[in-house]
């Protein structure tokens, strides 16, 4: 499985290292300028930390790298954290960066694009948007964990919605609720 992981500037970062971490496959990283921030104020870390979870990392500037082209299969996109302002430029067509070019070729490939939108509340402007965007066939997520299964740790808490992220691109991993009485 190939996989486009990008983090852009939205809080929740612990999520986007939570993915990285569990998903299998080759992943290859997009982080923003903002999300180079996110990942420094909220978890202490630099993108190089994240390589040892990458096969690759591309600069968002770079628009010749091969994520930005059709002609490679790409299995999936994860924006997780989307911050609103990236979810606007893909709805709008804008790919002026990696990130929203990468986006733009999974909708007119009809690749799975998932958005974890990490913002609240919500205005009507990106209501709109994400109306849109769902669509052309993109999966929007709002980070939003589900709780019934109780978590005790932030760690549980934000690993109930990285596997409901991970079962959008085929990956079953954790439990559903109340799976037991399907056995």
């Amino acid at each position: 499985m190939n996989v486009v992981v990008a983090v852009t500037g939205s809080s929740g970062a612990v999520y986007a290292m939570d993915f990285l971490k569990k998903c299998p496959g080759k992943k290859f990283l997009i982080v923003s300028r903002w999300g180079k921030v996110l990942l420094r104020d909220e978890l202490a870390l630099g993108e190089k930390d994240l390589s040892p979870f990458v096969t690759r990392t591309f600069s968002d500037d770079d628009l010749a790298a091969p994520v930005a082209s059709g002609s490679n299969l790409i299995d999936a996109m994860v924006v997780i954290p989307a911050s609103t302002s990236t979810v606007g430029k893909i709805a709008s067509g804008i790919g002026d960066t990696l990130i929203t070019r990468a986006a733009q070729v999974c909708l007119k490939e009809r690749t799975r694009l998932i958005l974890c939108i990490r913002e609240t509340p919500l205005s009507t402007l990106t209501l709109e948007q994400c109306t849109r965007l769902s669509s052309y066939g993109a999966v929007i997520m709002p980070v939003s964990p589900p709780l019934y299964f109780g978590p005790q740790t932030i760690a549980e808490e934000v690993g109930t919605f990285t596997d409901r992220v991970l079962a959008q691109i085929g990956v079953r991993t954790g439990r559903g609720w109340r799976a037991e009485e399907l056995e």
